[in-house]
């Protein structure tokens, strides 16, 4: 299968849907709409004809620990010398450091395209970029000028160091220790695990961003500081000088992304610098966290588009049955049953594409935005739309990619499928950057609280002034779409209400529903940018009319249309389990 940049879509999700032409000017001064289309082009030109081909064989070899350090597959270290060389690393970083001061709007759609044609090579710079934000955000001087040029650059890679054997994703169960060696510098000791590409071949250095504690900290979260500690020491003049005394021992074993490593890291006493205040180090490692939560998100629409992508190619060529109009054999995508499946393929894949996207515009207006006010709401938004983006998009990118196994039939569980290898890529998703319950737990806990429940309260007008939109062009297909977005509305309203109530009141109960709450607001949200869709689509004519109608009259008739009924299982779904624990888990 060869993976196509879904261009056109994007474009019109970047646009039409989300809004970008709103960045430019302000900060963004270098950002024009005329470049949104060649960017994409050219991205989808990395993705397609350099990086897919090495998907498959890269998830056969996987990546080596040698007693050089950890090797990638065949083909990595070009293709990465290829992304670097082309300035993709950059492409959202200040021009100062090198990079190019786009939005980081378009930035995330290029990752969106890096990850759906290898996401064991997107993991690398995906990466990166947090490390880039956390050091812009919390670095001092000299550390940024040390290290930024070279990350902007992609000529150096960077980690987030932060789970440890005993902590897991529990951050003040950790150990790992920061001793001040007197000059300025840390001598750092412990162990890290699960850190994706934490040691490889295809740059001469990696700074790891490491949380540790400091002699007396205190105990728990309030006492983990955040250092910068580079794989190979870096002399004054910018020159490489010693190895550090940090090196991968192991790699695990995992069900799928084989070509990204996942190490475990030692430090003997390596050398690094603090980054930000002492004890201070989870807020500065929260940069790097919120950014990789939506970038994670982006990995659920790239992995959901190519899975649709090899669900449809396959369609196109297994015949089986027989249908009217058709001589012999038909293509089984004749059959309405697999049609259906691939429109909810496509369904789910734009409308998470398009959370993603306007998660992204939120945080570029919250730092560009003309006035304080339209920065304070657009940094509301940005919070709100953060868990629903990596949680909602990542269990999406599950769910498409087991539907595309399905269309494949037998062969989808074959190992040598591509359908097999982005089923068993696209689970870790949910699990990392916070797991999707920590997600909904953020949501409900945190977010909806935000403002006294202004975030989710301007979402909610939102969507039904889309709703009213949709019924005021008087097309009978908008019209019942927007009957089921306003039911929908009026659905996640109420949920919001009761949950609200219940986090004040009854937290356990509250709690018990949030995964549940956190579905059906992406359902919502989801439904809304659609139909937003759907609305300007009116005026491009063509296919594209065709198409955004569809998918929003669809996704109308089966996620929205659900959305009244699944009130009860936010509300009252907890209370046989926490009602019966005893029974039920021995509690």
């Amino acid at each position: 299968m060869s993976y196509k940049a879904p261009v056109e879509d994007m474009l019109f999700a970047l646009k039409d849907v989300a809004g970008i032409a709103r960045l430019q000017g302000e900060r963004f001064e270098n950002f024009d709409m005329d470049l949104v289309e060649p960017i994409l082009e050219e991205a989808g030109k990395l993705a397609g004809e350099v990086l897919a081909p090495l998907n498959q064989p890269g998830d056969e070899q996987g990546a080596q620990l040698t007693g050089d350090g950890v090797v990638a597959p065949h083909g990595f270290k070009e293709a990465y010398k290829a992304f670097a060389e082309g300035g993709w690393m950059g492409l959202s970083a200040p021009e100062e450091w090198g990079g190019q001061g786009l939005p980081g709007t378009l930035a995330n759609a290029v990752l969106e395209l890096i990850h759906g044609a290898n996401m064991s090579f997107g993991l690398c710079p995906m990466l990166s970029l947090g490390a880039i934000e956390a050091l812009l955000a919390h670095g001092g001087e000299a550390e940024q000028k040390k290290y930024l040029p070279k990350l902007v650059s992609g000529e150096w890679t960077g980690t987030m160091n932060l789970t440890e054997p005993q902590a897991g994703s529990d951050l003040g169960a950790m150990k790992t220790k920061a001793v001040p060696n007197g000059d300025g510098s840390y001598a750092i000791t412990g162990q890290k695990i699960y850190i994706t590409w934490g040691d490889h071949d295809l740059t001469d250095n990696i700074i790891h961003l490491v949380l540790a504690r400091l002699p007396d900290a205190p105990e728990g979260s309030k006492g983990i500081s955040l250092f910068v500690v580079p794989k190979v020491m870096v002399n004054e003049d910018g020159s490489l000088g010693e190895r550090n005394k940090v090196q991968c021992i192991g790699l695990e074993k995992k069900i799928g992304i084989h070509a990204s490593p996942t190490c475990v890291m030692e430090y003997e006493g390596a050398t690094g610098w603090l980054v930000g205040e002492e004890n201070r180090g989870l807020a500065c490692m929260f940069t790097m966290m919120n950014s990789a939560r939506l970038n994670v998100g982006l990995e659920g629409v790239g992995v959901g588009e190519a899975a649709y992508q090899t669900a449809y190619e396959y369609a196109q060529e297994r015949k089986q049955g027989r249908v009217p109009g058709v001589d012999g054999p038909a293509p089984i995508l004749h059959h309405a049953d697999i049609r259906r499946t691939l429109t909810t393929m496509r369904a789910n894949v734009m409308a998470s594409r398009a959370i993603c996207y306007a998660c992204g515009l939120a945080a570029d207006e919250a730092e560009a935005g003309a006035s304080e006010e339209t920065r304070a709401a657009a940094k509301m938004r940005e919070e709100l739309l953060t868990p629903i983006a990596k949680a909602w998009s990542t269990d999406m990118g599950v769910e498409m990619a087991s539907l595309g196994v399905q269309i494949h039939g037998g062969m989808g569980f074959m190992n040598e499928t591509l359908a097999a290898q982005l089923y068993r890529d696209a689970r870790i998703a949910p699990i990392y950057e916070g797991t999707n319950g920590i997600q909904a737990i953020d949501l409900v806990g945190r977010k909806l609280a935000m403002s006294d429940g202004k975030a989710m309260a301007d979402m909610v007008s939102e969507i039904r002034e889309t709703a009213q939109s949709a019924r005021e062009t008087n097309d009978p297909q908008l019209v019942h779409i927007a009957d089921r977005l306003a039911s929908a509305a009026d659905a996640l309203d109420e949920a919001t209400s009761w949950m609200a109530g219940a986090m004040k009141a009854e937290k356990e109960k509250g709690l018990s529903g949030a995964t549940a709450y956190l579905k059906l607001a992406g359902d919502v949200i989801g439904g809304h940018f659609l139909t937003r869709g759907a609305l300007a689509a009116r005026a491009t004519g063509g296919a594209m009319r065709g198409r955004m109608t569809a998918l929003a009259g669809f996704f109308a008739e089966t996620a929205l249309a659900e959305a009244p009924g699944r009130i009860s299982g936010i509300t009252h779904g907890g209370d046989a389990f926490l009602e019966e624990s005893e029974a039920l888990f021995g509690l």
